[in-house]
């Protein structure tokens, strides 16, 4: 079973369809306690790094808990933010805290204009190995749509550029994370997913 975490960010109805698509079987926890017997957990999200605010203590225990374990964790835009120490846009919220350093507004790399919110296709530049890119080609398009981003780290495995350089697939150990909304990029996104439940299954 893998566990998608609703926490009323608003997408987990296309998310569970793409995970549909691919032949995964999807429930969603009641209880941080029902995670105990996941082999995967998923969290979604959209708009406000406010949202991840829901995820209060006992379920940030939980996931702890189940990725120390080894349980695979796959968070998709702001669930990849969540991934991170925090957001500048909502000072004081903590996120996971499993890769370091904060997300920030997207921002020009110069003089010039930059469009924000970042909506659209992009591409992703790999950046060495991965299993959640298995199969993907380096520069593969995907789509986006956001205004902050995560920086550049450890762990970064495909960057892509609005403005600056932003981590738009992370990976550290069994945990990982999108940018972009696989559930919306075509094969590049459902080939994600499915390198995901993949990892799930070893």
């Amino acid at each position: 079973m893998l566990a998608l975490i609703d926490y009323r960010a608003g997408n987990l109805t296309s998310v569970r369809k793409a995970f549909a698509a691919i032949g995964a079987d999807i429930a969603t926890p009641a209880l941080p306690a029902d995670l105990a017997g996941a082999r995967g957990i998923i969290v979604p999200g959209v708009g406000h790094f406010n949202v991840t605010a829901s995820i209060d203590t006992p379920w940030r225990e939980a996931i702890r808990a189940a990725v120390g374990a080894g349980v695979p964790l796959l968070g998709i835009c702001v669930g990849l933010q969540f991934l991170f120490d925090g957001s500048e846009e909502a000072p004081g919220l903590p996120g996971l805290g499993v890769f370091g350093g904060a997300c920030r507004l997207l921002r020009p790399a110069g003089s010039e204009r930059l469009k924000v919110p970042h909506v659209g296709w992009n591409t992703l530049s790999r950046r060495g190995d991965s299993r959640i890119l298995d199969g993907i080609a380096d520069e593969a398009f995907a789509y986006f749509t956001h205004s902050y981003a995560a920086p550049i780290v450890d762990g970064t495995v495909a960057e892509t550029v609005h403005g600056t350089g932003f981590s738009s697939v992370v990976e550290r150990g069994n945990v990982f994370g999108a940018q972009f909304h696989p559930e919306k990029s075509g094969d590049v996104g459902l080939r994600l997913l499915a390198n995901f439940v993949r990892v799930t299954r070893c």
